[in-house]
């Protein structure tokens, strides 16, 4: 039986990967990484309520024998400040990666990362920018253990207030981004989905595009 951890899944794509893992006779135990309760009770279900995404130095006994992390903590662009994004971008999903690699270093690391991340690191955007930056450290730490995520745009299969005026308009878009094939979009369901096998089945492949992962869906 295996052991996972899903950061960030009270998140829109966060949700999805939990409810798999937990529904997965595979799996085993499932650590969730959240920051307020979600008020959900499962046999499998270690839920851990963080109030520093940078400090895990109390909870390294929860880390060991861990086979894969799913890691969802985002924020949107123009949400906060440069300092606080990169902080959340950057430096959260390193303090994890860090604290699970010393205590199971044979386990896997599933980013949720972004179209158009920049791993040359000289992105004007700073979305690009930063989760280009991430992507290298992670792949500095854990090789060809570490799997990078990077939808389009992603169309919650739950209806939700949308963060801003860009989502809004993408949602009412999203019709044609479909017809457009499959580099431009992906359904919530199908990234959580996606993310969810990567991680378990730790594929040859390690950087997927929006196409890739809906096409890793048609032979999982």
């Amino acid at each position: 039986m295996k052991k996972v951890i899903v950061a960030g899944s009270s998140g829109m794509v966060g949700q999805i990967i939990l409810s798999h893992c937990l529904n997965d006779d595979r799996i085993g135990e499932v650590v969730s990484l959240v920051r307020q309760p979600m008020n959900l009770t499962h046999p499998k279900l270690n839920e851990i309520v963080l109030s520093d995404f940078l400090d895990y130095s109390s909870k390294r006994d929860v880390f060991t024998k861990v086979d894969a992390v799913y890691y969802c903590v985002g924020v949107y662009t123009g949400a906060v400040d440069r300092v606080s994004f990169r902080q959340i971008t950057i430096d959260f999903p390193m303090a994890l990666a860090h604290a699970v690699q010393k205590a199971s270093p044979k386990s896997t690391f599933v980013l949720l990362s972004g179209q158009g991340a920049d791993r040359k690191e000289k992105s004007r955007l700073m979305f690009a920018l930063d989760k280009g930056i991430v992507e290298n450290k992670l792949v500095a730490l854990w090789g060809n253990q570490f799997y990078a995520c990077r939808p389009g745009y992603i169309y919650p299969v739950v209806k939700r207030k949308e963060p801003n005026f860009s989502y809004t308009l993408s949602r009412s878009l999203y019709p044609v981004l479909k017809l457009l094939g499959k580099k431009f979009s992906i359904t919530s369901e199908e990234l959580g989905q996606a993310m969810f096998h990567i991680g378990l089945n730790q594929p040859e492949k390690t950087l997927f595009e929006n196409d890739d992962m809906l096409h890793y869906l048609e032979v999982v």
